[in-house]
């Protein structure tokens, strides 16, 4: 449809545009248009040269539009900056924990975005937020290192800590015991509420990202040099290493592990993914902590041939943000900052398939028992994949601007979001094939 259209043409597609809108997401140029016509398109038309009215009304249009689809069930809007992390409690799935830039962690009920309580006395930038594995405690951690833990039926704190600068923050996985990493390279842990801590000495750069293996009794930590290790949490002492050629040549970025846990894999700013196996160690000694074996190296090429830029550019501009293991399939999903999602296949070791994104991803989950995998990213869509065929199942869209974390509960029918626009959403995942 050509913008000097009257309105009279337009419509004559009415009924078409809206069924466009809810059911296939993006707006086509046919809604841009009508949009146009609410924003005076005529008048500006009036004042300056057809083409230039077309592109700024254009922009306006889309962003209209954008705003305007939320397929939400629940807006939780009681913070005043861009909301960084979101945790669910594991036991009921009824609870979410948000933090964000405005200094301030909330507890609140799903179901109707309810506020609970608001843990109160962050100074700094709240990013990290979670729930011990039973829901008994929640902890919430800022930027500068302040680190707090709450009884949520008491709606109290019970501990608090301050560490270096936090870079990331995880529960035992059947403990009450908290695990973080700092910007000085150690990592810390400690039993809550008592408070007995130890710490993981790592190089001397930021500890980047951690994950306590399933069996509960190691940790893999991530470092800004490249580096890997495994330790052994009871007796303080570092399993494996990986450095080197092994390691990344980049800071590792995510690490993730299959359900027994003998399989780890990381990411880096190298736009590396490395699959290692958690149990190879045999040869090493407590003096030598033994090299673990990688298993395979998964290496993107740029998908599209971007511009000519020199090569140092393009490469820079890409980077591992996610990954994760499926349960149910030997696959494993990884999610690039230039929008891919490459699913591999462990078994074979290949790309199985590409799903390529508009904009970057921020973070991937897998859905606990099915071959489904959930992707955020920039351009603030929630999106979901069928990781055998490398189909989008389904997209859900709300917020203006992008979500920086997400979380999916149990049996993966509610997915709650968080984004730059200052809210929190809950979105009902309703799945034609359950």
């Amino acid at each position: 449809m050509e913008p000097g259209e009257g309105p009279g043409a337009l419509d004559l597609h009415g009924d078409e545009e809206i069924i466009e809108v809810v059911e296939l997401g993006p707006p086509g140029p046919d809604d841009l248009a009508e949009e146009m016509e609410d924003v005076d398109f005529e008048d500006e038309g009036a004042e300056e040269p057809d083409g230039e009215a077309w592109e700024s009304e254009d922009d306006e249009g889309v962003e209209d539009s954008m705003e305007a689809q939320d397929d939400s069930e629940v807006t939780f809007s009681l913070h005043s900056a861009s909301v960084f992390c979101v945790s669910l409690d594991p036991k009921t799935n009824t609870l979410a924990v948000t933090g964000g830039e405005d200094d301030k962690a909330f507890v609140w009920r799903v179901s109707d975005g309810e506020l609970l309580f608001e843990c109160s006395g962050h100074k700094d930038s709240v990013t990290c937020a979670g729930f011990s594995h039973d829901s008994v405690f929640v902890a919430t951690g800022d930027m500068s290192g302040l680190i707090k833990v709450w009884r949520v039926d008491a709606k109290e704190e019970v501990w608090s800590f301050e560490v270096g600068d936090l870079e990331w923050m995880e529960w035992h996985p059947q403990a009450h015991v908290l695990l973080a990493g700092t910007a000085d390279g150690n990592t810390w842990m400690w039993k809550i509420p008592s408070g007995d801590c130890k710490t993981f000495q790592g190089p001397a750069c930021p500890a980047t990202c951690g994950r306590i293996l399933p069996d509960g009794k190691r940790a893999v930590v991530g470092y800004e040099d490249g580096t890997l290790r495994i330790w052994d949490l009871k007796q303080g002492t570092s399993l494996h290493v990986l450095k080197g050629q092994d390691g990344h040549q980049d800071p590792l970025t995510c690490v993730a592990s299959n359900q027994d846990g003998s399989l780890i894999m990381t990411g880096s700013v190298d736009c590396h993914a490395k699959l290692v196996n958690s149990a190879t160690g045999a040869l090493g000694t407590p003096h030598h902590p033994s090299s673990t074996q990688v298993v395979c190296v998964f290496k993107m090429e740029s998908v599209t041939p971007k511009a000519p830029i020199s090569e140092g550019e393009e490469a820079e501009s890409n980077s591992v943000e996610s990954l994760g293991f499926c349960n149910v399939m030997p696959l494993a999903a990884v999610g690039y900052l230039d929008g891919t999602l490459a699913i591999y296949d462990l078994s074979t070791q290949s790309l199985r398939h590409k799903c390529q994104h508009e904009s970057g991803i921020v973070q991937l989950l897998w859905e606990e028992s099915s071959a489904v995998v959930y992707t955020c990213s920039l351009d603030g869509a929630v999106r979901l994949w069928d990781a055998r065929s490398g189909k989008m199942i389904s997209e859900y869209r709300g917020h203006s601007a992008e979500i920086l974390d997400f979380a999916v509960n149990k049996d993966a029918s509610i997915v709650v979001t968080t984004s730059g626009d200052h809210q929190a959403k809950v979105f009902c995942v309703q799945r034609p094939d359950r």
